[in-house]
C-alpha cells in the first residue's frame, strides 16, 4: 500500500496537471469505490464542478472543488491515476472517470478493487470520519517528541503495529515503520508503552528522517501524465533501504542476516542485534 511520501508524489504530481480544470461529467463503473451515493448521484454532484487545487492528508487525497465541495480518494492497495486523451483507451479496471474539455479525462484504475472515495463538503471535511480520526501529520509541530511519547504511553500494542495505526502516527506503512524502528535500534515487538522517553525522541527523529529520505527520491520522478505517480510507489518503491525486504542479506551495521517475521499479517524486517528488545 502506498505509504505518506508515495501518495504526497501522487498529490504533487495530480496538483501540476489539474487546478483549473473543470469537470464537464463524472461517471462511476464500480459502486463500491463510493459506498456512501449511487453512481448517479456521485455524477451529478461532480458534474460542472471545478478543481481548484489537489491537497492530502494522511494517505488521503483531496480534491478541493468549487462549489465548496471535496473529494476525498484513498489509493489503498493499487489505485492510480491517469490523465488520458482521446487517443487512450480506458484501463481495465477503470473505476472512475472525470471528463474535461477537449477530450481529456481523469481514469482512476484499481486492480485490486480496494480504493475508496466520498464527496463531503469542505467546511466539513475535518469531521469526516476518515480525516477526523487521523494523527497528527508527521512533519507538523503538532507531532512531537511529548506527543508521540504520550500517544506510545497509551498504547499496548506492539511498536510494529502502534506504527501502522493510523490514528497512533500518520503516514506511515511497511517500509517506513521498519526503517525508522532500525534506525532507533527498537525491536518490533517490542510494547509501545514500554519504549523510553530517550527512545521515543530517537523514534521520532528516525520517522521524519525516512520520510524526507523518500521525499526527496520522489522528486526526481517526472510526471507521466498516463501513470501519475509512476513506479515508485507500492510493491515497486525504491530506495536504499537498511532492512525492508533485505531478509538473509548482512546488516549494514554489525552484519548479522536480517531477520523476517510476521506481526498481524504483515511482514516485519529488523536485525536482532542492532534492535534490542
Amino acid at each position: 500500500m502506498p505509504e505518506l511520501p508515495e501518495v504526497d508524489l501522487v498529490k504533487r504530481q495530480l496538483q501540476q496537471l489539474l487546478p483549473g480544470k473543470r469537470i464537464i461529467k463524472a461517471e462511476l463503473r464500480r459502486e463500491k469505490l463510493v459506498p456512501d451515493m449511487t453512481a448517479d448521484e456521485f455524477a451529478a454532484k461532480l458534474e460542472s464542478s471545478l478543481i481548484k487545487t489537489v491537497d492530502r492528508r494522511g494517505k488521503h487525497i483531496l480534491f478541493e472543488l468549487d462549489g465548496g465541495k471535496t473529494l476525498i480518494t484513498h489509493l489503498r492497495m493499487s489505485g492510480r491515476f491517469m490523465l488520458l486523451n482521446a487517443d487512450l483507451p480506458d484501463p481495465k479496471f477503470a473505476h472512475a472517470i472525470f471528463y474535461f474539455e477537449n477530450d481529456v479525462r481523469l481514469v482512476f484504475e484499481d486492480k485490486r478493487h480496494f480504493g475508496l472515495m466520498k464527496i463531503v463538503a469542505t467546511s466539513e471535511l475535518f469531521e469526516a470520519k476518515e480525516i477526523k480520526k487521523l494523527a497528527a501529520e508527521p512533519f507538523s509541530d503538532e507531532f512531537s517528541i511529548e506527543h508521540l511519547y504520550a500517544s506510545l504511553k497509551r498504547s499496548g500494542k506492539s511498536l510494529k503495529e502502534f506504527l501502522l495505526d493510523q490514528t497512533k502516527v500518520t503516514g506511515l506503512g511497511n517500509i517506513y515503520a521498519a526503517e525508522a524502528m532500525f534506525r532507533s535500534g527498537i525491536h518490533p515487538e517490542k510494547p509501545a508503552n514500554l519504549v523510553s522517553k530517550k527512545k521515543a525522541a530517537e523514534l521520532h527523529s528516525s520517522i521524519r528522517e525516512v520520510l524526507s529520505y523518500s521525499i526527496e527520491l520522489s522528486k526526481a520522478v517526472p510526471v507521466d501524465p498516463t501513470n501519475i505517480g509512476g513506479d515508485f510507489y507500492g510493491e515497486g518503491a525504491s530506495g536504499d533501504w537498511s532492512v525492508y525486504g533485505r531478509e538473509g542479506e548482512p546488516c549494514r551495521n554489525c552484519e548479522r542476516p536480517i531477520e523476517r517475521i510476521k506481526q498481524a499479517g504483515r511482514s516485519t524486517y529488523f536485525c536482532r542485534k542492532c534492535q534490542k528488545r
